[in-house]
């Protein structure tokens, strides 16, 4: 059974890092691209990021490059969302998931933005 367990959420200044976690099981983890998405009440889920199988080529939504930084370790089926200066719109609830495969959705991290 597929299954996604995100982590790492929280409630952060604007301007501060945080660092999600997502565990992946139930799947041949290395032969997934993977990505991350965020939802909010007011939208739809967006795509965010997402590596390819290696780790070696990532790719970000515009709203976020230079600021996030998605990575992947193979070996403990894990990827990871770094989030650096995060501004009041990346509040969100984030999920990790196959970009192309996708399975059912985790529960999600929720990281919040604010003074």
């Amino acid at each position: 059974q597929v299954q996604f367990v995100e982590s790492g959420g929280g409630l952060v200044q604007p301007g501060g890092s945080l660092r999600l976690s997502c565990a992946a099981s139930g799947f041949t983890f290395s032969t997934y691209i993977m990505g991350w998405y965020r939802q909010t009440p007011e939208k739809e889920r967006e795509f965010v990021a997402s590596i390819t199988r290696d780790g070696a080529t990532p790719y970000y939504t515009n709203s976020v490059k230079g600021r996030f930084t998605i990575s992947r370790d193979n070996a403990k089926n894990m990827v990871y969302l770094q989030m650096n200066n995060l501004k009041p719109e990346d509040t969100a609830v984030y999920y990790c998931n196959s970009v192309y495969r996708p399975a059912a959705w985790g529960q999600g991290t929720q990281v919040t933005v604010s003074s």
